[in-house]
C-alpha cells in the first residue's frame, strides 16, 4: 500500500509540457528525452527535413506526432485532450500553432522560443511596435539561446520573463564519443579539418573550399578537409584530392569521423546559434568558427579562432594559424572546447522547461 500511495504522489507530481515545434532534430529530442523521465511530454512537429533526415526515436518516452496528420480542429482538441501545464512554441511562423496556442490564453504559461539575432532592422522595429497587440497577447515568457536573442526578446515585451539557453547538445552521447576517442588522438593528432552541416550557400562552404585550395596550392601539406552533409549545393561541392564529401551522417555514427579530425569549421555567414558548435566543442575538437554564429558567446573561449564570415582570406588566415600550431596546443585547445561543452546539458535543459510559472 505505502509504494502505490507514493507512485500516486509522483505522477500527481508530473508537469505536462506540450511543444509546437517546426523541425525536430536529435538534440532536441535528447532533451525532451530527459523531460520525459519526469515529465509527461506532448510533441507537434513538422514533417522531416530531406536535407537533414534524423532518425526518431521509435522507443522514445513522449508523445511525438506529425503536425500534418492533423487538422487545424483536430490539432486544437489533441493538445486540449492532453491538458499541458506549459506549452512551449517555435517561434510565430505557424499561423495554426498561433491558433491553438490562443486557447490555452490566461490559462498556463505559453513560452515563445526564438533564436533571431537583435539587428536593429525596420521589421523588427516595427515588430517590437505591434508586439503587445500581436505576441504579448498570446505569450507569456520567451525561451532563447543566448544574450543576442535575449535583447530581441525584451523589446519584444518580455523582459523579466526570459529564460536563456533553448538549445542543448546531446551532451551524454557526444561526452561518450569524447571517452572513446580523446585519448588516442594525445599520440597522433589527425591533420584534418571537419565540417558537418548543410551543403547550402550561407552556411560559407564555397568561401571555405577555396580557401582550403589556394592553401594546398600555396603551400601543400598533409591537411585535408573532412565534409558531412547534403543539400542543394551538393553537386556543386569543390572536387579536390584532400577534400572528402561524405554526405548526411546521424549523430550515432559521427564517432568514426571525430575519431579522424582535430578541428571543427564553421564557416556560417548566417548561424542564429549552431548547436554542433557544442556537440564537437564537447568531443573536444578545437573550434574554428565564423564571426556570425551566435553559440561562439557561449563556447569560443581560448579553445578556438573566429574569422570574418564570407572572407576567403580570413578563412586562409585561420586554416594556416591552426595548420602552424603544435600538437600540444591542439590537444590543450580541444581539453578547453570539451570543459565549455559539457558545462550546459539536457538535464540543465529539463529544469529550464519545468520553470515557467505565470
Amino acid at each position: 500500500m505505502r509504494n502505490e500511495t507514493f507512485a500516486f504522489i509522483d505522477d500527481m507530481q508530473k508537469t505536462k509540457i506540450a511543444f509546437l515545434y517546426s523541425e525536430v532534430a536529435g538534440y532536441f529530442l535528447a532533451c525532451a528525452k530527459e523531460l520525459a523521465k519526469n515529465d509527461d511530454v506532448l510533441i507537434v512537429r513538422w514533417p522531416v527535413n530531406k536535407e537533414a533526415p534524423f532518425l526518431l526515436d521509435e522507443e522514445a518516452n513522449y508523445q511525438m506526432v506529425d503536425k500534418s496528420d492533423y487538422s487545424l480542429p483536430q490539432l486544437s482538441k489533441l493538445l486540449q485532450d492532453f491538458d499541458p501545464d506549459i506549452l512551449v512554441c517555435s517561434g510565430w511562423m505557424d499561423k495554426d500553432y498561433l491558433k491553438v496556442a490562443k486557447g490555452f490564453n490566461k490559462k498556463i504559461p505559453i513560452v515563445l522560443t526564438l533564436d533571431n539575432h537583435w539587428t536593429g532592422s525596420a521589421k523588427q522595429r516595427l515588430l517590437c511596435l505591434l508586439s503587445n497587440f500581436y505576441l504579448k497577447r498570446i505569450f507569456t515568457h520567451a525561451w532563447v539561446p543566448g544574450d543576442v536573442q535575449k535583447k530581441y526578446a525584451e523589446k519584444l515585451g518580455f523582459k523579466g520573463k526570459v529564460v536563456k539557453n533553448f538549445y542543448c547538445a546531446d551532451a551524454p552521447l557526444f561526452q561518450e564519443i569524447y571517452k572513446r576517442t580523446f585519448e588516442n588522438k594525445q599520440n597522433n593528432v589527425p591533420k584534418r579539418f571537419l565540417y558537418v552541416a548543410r551543403y547550402v550557400e550561407h552556411k560559407g562552404i564555397f568561401e571555405m573550399w577555396e580557401a582550403f585550395v589556394q592553401l594546398q596550392k600555396e603551400n601543400p601539406s598533409e591537411w585535408e578537409l573532412l565534409c558531412l552533409g547534403t543539400g542543394d549545393e551538393w553537386d556543386s561541392r569543390v572536387e579536390h584530392e584532400k577534400i572528402k564529401h561524405i554526405g548526411f551522417v546521424q549523430p550515432t555514427e559521427l564517432e568514426k569521423y571525430i575519431a579522424e579530425s582535430s578541428v571543427y569549421i564553421l564557416p556560417s555567414k548566417f548561424e542564429p546559434w549552431g548547436v554542433t558548435v557544442q556537440e564537437f566543442a564537447i568531443c573536444g575538437l578545437p573550434l574554428l568558427l565564423s564571426d556570425a554564429i551566435g553559440a561562439n558567446e557561449k563556447y569560443l573561449k581560448e579553445n578556438g579562432i573566429e574569422f570574418k564570415s564570407g572572407s576567403v582570406e580570413e578563412i586562409k588566415k585561420a586554416m594556416k594559424a591552426i595548420m602552424q600550431m603544435t600538437d600540444e596546443d591542439l590537444i590543450e585547445m580541444g581539453r578547453k572546447s570539451h570543459e565549455l561543452g559539457v558545462s550546459f546539458t539536457p538535464t540543465d535543459w529539463a529544469n529550464n522547461a519545468r520553470s515557467f510559472k505565470l
